[in-house]
């Protein structure tokens, strides 16, 4: 099994939309939401995946701030991980992980693990990254406490915090 790391751009970057509503519908799963009145995850009258492949478009518009990775394995579109940088990360940190994605046939085989790893290789500095700290959120916060535990040396922070209403896990650590 091969596994690469691409950052998506313009040419490609329509992989990472055609995923994103996959993305949004596991989320449902942990957050208990539901789709909007069109059937789309996202808040407001957004009303066709077209739309909602517009709202994507700015990681594909700031190549010098936001890394949008595919994560391919054989040479197929297996997820994705988007990093945020400059302006599109929290102040007191470099890099802030957005979104992190695998398709249900790669999951548990390590493949998140080699790529998110490889992505904190490609960037040094202080990173912060969240997940939900919803009880039914087990597999996502023993896959950061493990994947951050490992490539730190369990040399990381974690902390509660609340955002979008929601309270999340909050993981915090320098390359």
């Amino acid at each position: 099994m091969k596994i690469e790391i691409i950052v998506a751009d313009n040419t490609n970057g329509f992989i990472i939309k055609n995923m994103y509503p996959l993305y949004l519908h596991d989320l449902a799963g942990i957050h208990g939401t539901c789709p909007n009145e069109y059937g789309i995850f996202e808040e407001g009258p957004i009303r066709t995946l077209i739309e909602q492949y517009d709202i994507q478009q700015a990681w594909f518009d700031n190549p010098d701030l936001l890394y949008p990775y595919l994560i391919m394995v054989d040479k197929v579109p297996a997820g994705f991980c988007l990093i945020g940088s400059g302006k599109y990360a929290p102040k007191e940190v470099d890099y802030y992980v957005y979104e992190t994605f695998l398709l249900s046939p790669y999951r548990g085989k390590s493949i998140s693990y080699q790529a998110v790893t490889e992505i904190f290789g490609r960037h040094h500095g202080k990173w912060m990254l969240f997940t939900q700290a919803a009880e039914n959120n087990i597999r996502a916060k023993s896959f950061w406490h493990k994947t951050v535990g490992h490539y730190t040396g369990n040399n990381y922070k974690t902390e509660e915090q609340v955002f979008y209403g929601m309270p999340k896990l909050v993981f915090k650590f320098e390359n």
